[in-house]
Order: C-alpha cells, then sequence, then structure tokens
C-alpha cells in the first residue's frame, strides 16, 4: 500500500510542478499593451490629450523617435492650449469607440515670425529632451496633457508609440512549485518506506517441528564407547591472519553484515533524495516576486494636520511644488550671471518693475566703482513658504518665502513672481528682506493656492492700494501721522531708522558749515505700482508695495554750488562733480505687510523690507 501511495504522491508532485512551470512560460501572456499615434499632417506641435494616456490602466510610456533633437512636456490642458492658440498643432484625443484620432487644429490669430520654441518655459510642470529617440514614463492625472516637439520650427517627431503594461504576474506559480516540491518528498519517503517494509518481509522463517516418529522400545544394553582420537593442539597466536579486524571476535559475524547493508541502503535514499530536492529548490529560488502572493504591507498611519477646506469651483494652483522649486532655481541662476556680468539685458528675463530698476542702477554704480560689491543671491536651498495664486488666466503671481541653510548672517528673502501670459517666463516683482521677528499669518497650502487681493478691496482692516501711502506719512508726519496707532512695532522702527538717517544728512550739511547755503527737503511717497495682495486663511492678506523716499539738496543762494565729493555714486551716476540748481535722490523700498481683516484688533505688521538707489539727478 505503501507504494501505491508514493506513485500518487508522484503523480501530484509532478501535476504541481508543471502547473507551476507552465504558468511562467507557455501561459504567461504579454508584458505590455502598446498603440501607435498616427500623425497625417506633421506640424511643428504636437498636443497628445491626457485621455489617450489615460486609455489603458497602469504606468504610461510615451515612446518618440525621430532625427534630431527631440523635446517632450507635459502640463495642465488648458495651460498648454493657452500656450499653442497662436499655433497650428496637431492634436491627438480619443473618438468615440476609444481609439485615437489626431486632427490639425488652426489658430484663430496666427504669430509673428517663426514658430516659438517650447524648451525653457515656465508653464511646464516637467519637461525632457534627448536626441533621436525620447522614452518617457508618465502617470498623469485628468486635466493633464503632453506637448511633442521639437524647436517650434520643424516638424515635431511623427513615429509616437503609447505602451502599457500588462499585469502578468503569476502568484499562484511559487505555492505550486513548492507544493509539488512537498509532495515529491512525501513520495520518495512512502517509496522508501515500501521498499524498508518489503526487504524485512523476505527474512528467514522459523517452521514448526513435524510430526513424532513412533515410538519403539528402548534398548536398555550398554554398547562399548568407541576409542577417542588425540586432540590436536590449538594454533600458535602467531599464526592467525594479519587483516582480520580487531573487533572481529567482538562483533557477531550476522550484525556486522546488517550494520553494512544498512549504510548501504541509506546512501541509495539519500542519492535519489537529495537530487529531487535540490531541484524543487532550484524551481522555487527561480521564482520572481510575481509568482508570489504579493501580501499587502501595512499603511504608515498619516500625522494629523490641520484641515483645509477647498472652496467650491477652485482653480487650480498657478504652480506645483517640483515646478516652483525649478522656476526658483532658474531665477536664481539668471540672475546670478546676469550680476555677474552686469547685463541688465539678461537681468530683464527674471526681473521686473523696481527690482529690475534698482538692479540696473547697481550695474551702472558697479561699473565705475570697483569697490562696491554686488547684490546678495537670491537663496535657493530651502522653500519655507510657497503660495501660489489659484487661477487659470493670467497674469499669475506666486509668493515665496525662501532661505539658505547654514547660514544664519543672511536673512530669509521674502518675494512675488508674476507670470504675464502663457509665453512669458516669470518674473520678480517685489523682494525684501524678512525681518527676525516677523511671523506669517497662516496661509493656504500650496496644493490649493489662494487668490489675489483687488487694490480696492474693503475686507481689509486698509485697503491695498492706501497701504503705501498710508507708511509713507507713518514716516514723514511721525506721531502725528493718523497711521500711528493702525502699524506695529516693526514699521515704527523702520519709521524712525529712515527719519534718522535723514536727520544724519542734515547734520553732515551742518558740520561743512553748508547749512546756511543748502538745505535738504525729504518726501516719502507710493509709487504708481499696483500693490500685490494675496489672501491669507484668516480672511487678511499679505500685500507687497512700493515707496520712494526723495532727498533733495539745493542751494539757498545763487552763488552757492552743491558738489558730490564725499557721494562717489553721485558722480558716477550724473557724470559731474557738482551742480547749482541741486540734486535729487530717489530711494526705492519695498515692503510686505500682514494686514488683518476688516473689523480685527490686530495691527498692520510689517514682514520684511528692502531699500536701494533707484536715481541720482541734477536737477535743471
Amino acid at each position: 500500500m505503501r507504494f501505491v501511495w508514493a506513485v500518487l504522491a508522484f503523480v501530484l508532485a509532478t501535476v504541481l510542478i508543471g502547473a507551476g512551470i507552465a504558468q511562467r512560460t507557455i501561459f504567461l501572456g504579454p508584458s505590455e499593451k502598446k498603440v501607435e499615434l498616427t500623425v497625417d499632417q506633421p506640424e511643428p506641435y504636437i498636443l497628445i490629450d491626457g485621455e489617450v494616456l489615460r486609455a489603458n490602466p497602469g504606468l504610461q510610456t510615451l515612446m518618440m523617435r525621430g532625427k534630431g533633437d527631440i523635446f517632450a512636456a507635459y502640463g495642465r490642458t488648458a495651460d498648454m492650449k493657452a500656450w499653442l492658440s497662436d499655433a497650428s498643432y496637431n492634436s491627438v484625443t480619443l473618438d468615440k469607440q476609444g481609439e485615437p484620432k489626431t486632427q490639425v487644429v488652426a489658430p484663430k490669430e496666427k504669430a509673428e515670425g517663426e514658430g516659438r520654441n517650447p524648451s525653457g518655459s515656465d508653464l511646464w510642470l516637467d519637461s525632457f529632451t534627448d536626441k533621436d529617440s525620447l522614452i518617457t514614463p508618465l502617470k498623469l492625472p485628468a486635466g493633464m496633457s503632453v506637448l511633442v516637439a521639437r524647436d517650434g520650427v520643424q516638424d515635431a517627431p511623427s513615429d509616437l508609440v503609447v505602451s502599457w503594461p500588462i499585469d502578468s504576474r503569476t502568484p499562484l506559480a511559487g505555492p505550486l512549485i513548492v507544493a509539488g516540491g512537498v509532495m515529491l518528498l512525501i513520495g520518495l519517503i512512502l517509496y522508501v518506506l515500501g521498499i524498508r517494509h518489503q526487504r524485512r518481509g523476505r527474512g528467514p522463517r522459523r517452521k514448526g517441528p513435524g510430526p513424532m516418529p513412533a515410538t519403539e522400545p528402548i534398548d536398555l544394553a550398554v554398547d562399548t564407547l568407541p576409542e577417542r582420537e588425540a586432540i590436536a593442539p590449538a594454533p600458535d597466536a602467531a599464526d592467525a591472519p594479519a587483516s582480520a579486524p580487531a573487533d572481529a571476535e567482538e562483533q557477531p559475524k550476522g550484525e556486522q553484515g546488517r550494520t553494512e547493508r544498512s549504510a548501504r541502503s541509506l546512501r541509495r535514499r539519500l542519492a535519489v533524495a537529495v537530487p529531487a530536492l535540490g531541484l524543487t529548490a532550484v524551481l522555487a529560488t527561480g521564482c520572481t516576486a510575481d509568482s508570489w502572493p504579493q501580501l499587502g504591507e501595512a499603511s504608515p498611519t498619516p500625522s494629523p494636520t490641520a484641515t483645509v477646506v477647498a472652496p467650491e469651483n477652485q482653480k487650480p494652483p498657478a504652480v506645483t511644488v517640483e515646478q516652483a522649486n525649478r522656476i526658483l532655481k532658474s531665477v536664481a541662476e539668471t540672475v546670478a550671471k546676469a550680476d555677474e556680468a552686469k547685463d541688465a539685458d539678461l537681468a530683464a528675463t527674471r526681473l521686473d518693475g523696481e527690482v529690475l530698476a534698482a538692479r540696473k542702477v547697481d550695474y551702472a554704480l558697479r561699473a565705475k566703482l570697483a569697490d562696491r560689491s554686488a547684490p546678495n543671491p537670491i537663496p535657493t536651498d530651502k522653500v519655507e513658504v510657497l503660495l501660489p495664486e489659484a487661477t487659470d488666466n493670467w497674469p499669475r503671481t506666486v509668493l515665496m518665502l525662501t532661505s539658505k541653510t547654514g547660514d544664519d548672517k543672511t536673512p530669509p528673502v521674502i518675494f512675488t513672481m508674476t507670470q504675464a501670459d502663457p509665453w512669458s517666463n516669470y518674473r520678480i516683482t517685489s523682494l525684501a528682506e524678512m525681518q527676525a521677528s516677523a511671523e506669517l499669518p497662516k496661509l493656504a497650502p500650496e496644493w490649493m493656492g489662494t487668490s489675489r487681493v483687488p487694490p480696492e478691496s474693503n475686507f481689509l482692516m486698509m485697503q491695498p492700494k492706501d497701504l503705501g501711502a498710508a507708511f509713507a506719512s507713518l514716516v514723514d508726519e511721525a506721531d502725528k501721522s493718523q497711521f500711528d496707532g493702525v502699524f506695529d512695532e516693526a514699521a515704527h522702527k523702520l519709521a524712525t531708522a529712515v527719519r534718522d538717517s535723514r536727520a544724519a544728512q542734515v547734520k553732515k550739511l551742518a558740520e561743512k558749515n553748508a547749512a546756511t547755503t543748502s538745505k535738504a527737503d525729504f518726501d516719502m511717497q507710493a509709487t504708481d505700482a499696483d500693490p500685490i495682495s494675496m489672501t491669507t486663511l484668516n480672511s487678511g492678506a499679505i500685500v507687497a508695495v512700493s515707496v520712494v523716499d526723495l532727498e533733495t539738496i539745493t542751494p539757498r543762494t545763487p552763488d552757492a554750488v552743491i558738489r558730490f565729493g564725499d557721494v562717489p555714486e553721485a558722480k558716477a551716476l550724473t557724470g559731474v562733480s557738482e551742480s547749482s540748481k541741486g540734486v535729487k535722490t530717489t530711494y526705492g523700498l519695498q515692503l510686505f505687510f500682514s494686514v488683518p481683516a476688516q473689523g480685527a484688533t490686530e495691527q498692520i505688521r510689517l514682514l520684511g523690507y528692502h531699500q536701494d538707489t533707484l536715481s541720482i539727478e541734477v536737477l535743471k
């Protein structure tokens, strides 16, 4: 019976191992599905709608082939269509049957000149370039699309293939092979036990005594004993065989034979069992992770965070975290190159407004004053705050607070960047050093974004358009200003510092005995630039405004002359060393305030400021 069970175990082991191997070989299906995207009429751009890439589940892989440089980028579908609104392009979408179709989209108004190179645009969430072929793995959510092009002039590559992975896992292959190995081992054990039982059954059997012979009379006569032969002497021990084992007398001959037979039998069993187990082990270890059931890993417990509910019809944020970091590095690198080369045109690609005006003045001064230091670089080590505007229109604004790690002497920088239209890159419009004592209000998370506050909004303690003039009044009128109690202590300290700087200038004139022949007038004014206001979670706003501080020195008598001997900046910018009419210096201040909501009991808090020389003019 043991042989029958052994045969059944061998058959079952063969079936299980064969089934496991078959799942990884002849029954294994394709690993991916491919769809070719056809283009009948070549154009400089191809826009592949995200629905085409999401036609099948799983990670999407876009393969593009063609001689020359190939460019691909992905971003919001609405943004990409806005970027392509003045160009002709191929649009790849899905038809009613779910198959990709391609059609040419003509622009309403064609752009002037040749095509526009898409490389380097801040609009893309990410971009890729390669030569002759480009393979890009993607996983685009709804509302995203892919742009394929070269340089905006040459036709885009038309050899496009999209592929998706197919689930070819065989989680039962490994267990089947292992189960087959176990059954093979059981069969071997049963087979060995059967052979052992059979051999034991073939041993000598004792028979009972036969029939007794018939009883006969006993002869009581005594026979004469036969003569015995002489007993031969025992052989000498030296004549014994030398090859006999020392323990031959101790171990009976029958027991020694049984021991040898058992050893030979064990070796035969191991010779059969070990290769079989080794084959099973090789088959089991050759299985990949796809050949085993994947037990779900324990999900990490999320840490509690403040709940922020996005309002209905919330627009997408202007930039993502990765996009903002990429833009920040590009801005910092471009500005650093412009500062080193004193190239105002290069700086204009990433700076605007008073920030650019201050850079132009700095370049002019450093061109003539060798000992003048360059502006501090924009820190990019750590983005402490990212507050993008949530909108699908232009212009778009992003507020950031960045710092330099490992440097306590360099203060964090707060600034705003604005993208004027889909074809422009972000440019810094306001920039200031963050105050050490400043505390930011609660802001919306970067994934949700925020909204811009109109300059004339009445929902704040003060309309953003009036904030610059209010601070100018605080500086010029001190405690007599009607806004004396509106601003916090940090704003008062800055106003006092400006007044002290003015007093130092007047004192300098007196020390040169020029107080009777010249006079100094000061006036702070708000600029014409619109403030940039970003809402906070407490219904307030962070407002960036610009003011100018005018310093005018004029002679009191017709014979007096204003000399620039101890002011090298004035001589460098005006090209003269004196003036009979006077000189006017314009200082620009960029200020960031936290403005509470209407009806709040808090004060308007100063977050950061930065001062630059904007111009020095000779009066005529």
